[in-house]
């Protein structure tokens, strides 16, 4: 008897492009939580993570605006985070 390992069918782009969205989604959330309880840096961390991730849908989409925003939105994270 011989024995089949499967493992399921790989994930293509749309549900890749779902799961992103969501995830950073979900930590963009949880920034703006840590921002309301004051919990500095990490609120800039979770903000820097959802970024990212939409800024990544925005490429898979080759959605120029929603790069453009995210792009904004990450450099004046950015610039914010390193003055003294």
């Amino acid at each position: 008897m011989q024995c089949e390992t499967t493992t399921g069918p790989a994930m293509g782009p749309a549900a890749l492009t779902t799961v992103v969205k969501w995830g950073a989604s979900v930590v963009q959330i949880m920034g703006y939580a840590a921002t309301a309880a004051g919990y500095t840096p990490w609120n800039l961390c979770l903000f820097i993570v959802g970024v990212l991730g939409w800024l990544v849908v925005g490429i898979l989409w080759k959605d120029r605006a929603i790069m453009l925003v995210h792009l904004v939105a990450l450099a004046a994270m950015i610039a914010g985070m390193t003055q003294v």
